[in-house]
């Protein structure tokens, strides 16, 4: 019997082999926002590992709207012939779809890289203005966000429009809209960093507004036949802030506006929040949003075992399972799942006689 997790899953005009998703994952070795060879490496691992769907980490729709400087970027045409080389090495040595999750890191971005702090950027350390729904810095010590005005909203759009348009260039198959972990655009959906009188602030309804313009106006240059969809934190996980009952009401929005899938995160928008994680901690957000809405769900956080992730698909909590960590420590997980369930991943004839549903 063919397991759920092998089984192929239909998006729009888009197949997926399987329901494996490589999550994005910031590596910060960008160079002015262009992929390099760190990149080629690291995806083209999974494309040779047998995933479904691989998705390109976090990529900024303008200079300021990285996390770090190292953070990869769509806004010039350096960034995309680099992007584009990476999606050409993968697609000729692996069966996987192409994904690319397009961002603004908002009032978190001006940041150092993981290993070096994570904390803002100093004067003479190549800082830069953040941005933000309203004036409030992320944490004590962080950058204060300039409020942006209606010319700077416009701007933002128009920098995830162009994206856009670039990644349909390139050939990407699918493209996510970032709306989690406390980034521009999640910013907005919560009452915890809005403070905004205007149309974009106060009541749900408005701050609902500029995440939704966004995600109309790049389904309106996205393909018609080619999937869209959007990361969310369906909690902010602190006191008074984003939850599942305001994402559920976005995800019906979504859907009218023509989404096909939602990514289900949580967390990174409030520095004191308290998360009480554990093996598949976030799967019953993505059951919510999938039973209350109908949409597609992909699950994400701490799924490390085969028999888990199949588990999460046969009993309806989502449609796609998404991995970041567990691929990093096994970039052949997808091997070892064909194996454990029974089934049969991709393999590249080079390395055939080492895969294990293939050699007795």
């Amino acid at each position: 019997m063919t397991s759920k997790l092998f089984s192929p899953f239909p998006l729009r005009g888009l197949s997926l082999p399987n329901r494996i998703v490589v999550a994005p994952m910031c590596q910060y070795s960008a160079d002015d926002g262009s992929l390099t060879d760190w990149h080629l490496m690291h995806l083209g691992q999974f494309a040779a590992g047998g995933a479904g769907l691989i998705m390109v980490e976090a990529t900024g729709v303008e200079a300021a709207g990285r996390i770090t400087l190292g953070c990869s970027g769509l806004y010039s045409d350096a960034n995309e012939a680099a992007l584009a080389r990476t999606v050409r090495f993968c697609r000729d040595h692996g069966a996987a779809k192409l994904g690319l999750q397009l961002a603004h890191a908002g009032r978190k971005a001006s940041c150092h890289r993981p290993w070096q702090g994570r904390m803002p950027l100093g004067a003479g350390e190549g800082a830069w203005q953040t941005y933000g729904p309203s004036a409030l810095a992320f944490d004590r010590d962080w950058h204060t966000p300039e409020e942006l005005n209606r010319a700077g909203l416009d701007r933002i759009k128009a920098g995830f429009v162009q994206a856009a348009k670039r990644a349909q260039r390139i050939g990407f198959d699918l493209l996510e809209v970032h709306c989690a972990h406390g980034y521009l655009l999640h910013s907005f959906l919560s009452p915890l960093s809005n403070r905004r009188g205007d149309d974009y602030g106060g009541a749900q309804e408005n701050r609902l507004r500029f995440p939704l313009e966004v995600f109309a106006a790049v389904r309106e240059v996205w393909p018609e036949d080619k999937p869209l969809g959007l990361r969310v934190s369906a909690s902010d996980w602190a006191p008074g802030g984003w939850d599942i009952e305001g994402t559920i009401a976005f995800a019906k929005a979504l859907k009218d506006l023509g989404c096909d899938f939602m990514d289900v995160s949580s967390g990174g928008n409030a520095a004191d929040q308290k998360i009480d994680t554990g093996p598949g901690y976030q799967t019953h957000f993505a059951a919510a949003v999938r039973r209350e809405t109908g949409l597609a769900t992909m699950a994400v956080g701490e799924i490390t075992e085969p028999i888990q992730a199949e588990t999460i698909l046969k009993t309806g909590q989502a449609d796609l399972i998404a991995l970041a960590r567990g691929l990093l420590y096994d970039p052949r997980w997808p091997w070892h799942a064909a194996q454990a369930l029974g089934d049969k991943a991709f393999c590249p004839p080079q390395y055939l006689r080492a895969h294990p549903t293939l050699v007795p």
